[in-house]
């Protein structure tokens, strides 16, 4: 389990193709760093499966592959890190559990007073689960949903988040890992909805 605030900002070493994609990460986690602790790579929840100084190695499935921008991802690949919350944390974000849940397209991104917004395509089969003022995880980063419209929603970064995450060096036609809320999913399966949630459907559900 997650916090959706970004530890650090990684880079991809290495990358070697087979039954299992192994990807080498460096970072600058302490050396309390384990093996088998689960990670958060741009939202993906990945092990450690070997350690050699500031740089740890994962593997991911032909699933995972599938599902996340990791088949993207090139040696000099900027990652969003986040290692697993530990019981006692302070939880200054929203429940992310590094499950992605399908790719998105950056549609437009721009400034505005200060912070930068981001229209993310909106996949039909997660409409459901997203409200204005929800939460996102995107690229493994805990954000507010400001708008939702028909296809896309919209976010916002403040300048902290710009500096320390990778997501505003991506452009128009970037892609991105989503992870819609957690709540959001277990209420629109409660009540089998298939399209967007309205404030009378969250009443109605006792939220």
């Amino acid at each position: 389990m997650f916090t959706g605030l970004i530890q650090d900002v990684g880079a991809v070493e290495r990358i070697s193709s087979g039954a299992m994609t192994e990807v080498w990460i460096a970072s600058h986690f302490p050396a309390d760093l384990q093996l088998g602790e689960s990670i958060a790579c741009d939202g993906c929840c990945l092990t450690v499966v070997e350690l050699k100084g500031a740089t740890f190695r994962v593997q991911a499935s032909p699933e995972t592959l599938r599902h996340t921008t990791l088949g993207l991802w090139h040696p000099g690949t900027a990652v969003n890190l986040e290692r697993a919350l530990k019981v006692g944390d302070r939880m200054g974000g929203h429940w992310v559990q590094g499950h992605v849940d399908a790719v998105g397209e950056i549609l437009e991104s721009r400034a505005e007073a200060g912070s930068w917004l981001m229209a993310v395509s909106l996949p039909p089969q997660l409409a459901a689960i997203f409200i204005d003022k929800g939460s996102v995880a995107l690229d493994g980063i805990s954000l507010t949903v400001n708008r939702v419209e028909a296809d896309r929603f919209w976010v916002a970064l403040i300048p902290e988040t710009v500096a320390r995450t990778s997501l505003k060096a991506k452009g128009v036609g970037g892609k991105v890992n989503l992870e819609g809320d957690l709540v959001g999913k277990y209420v629109a399966r409660l009540h089998g909805l298939r399209s967007g949630l309205t404030e009378e459907q969250l009443r109605a559900a006792g939220f």
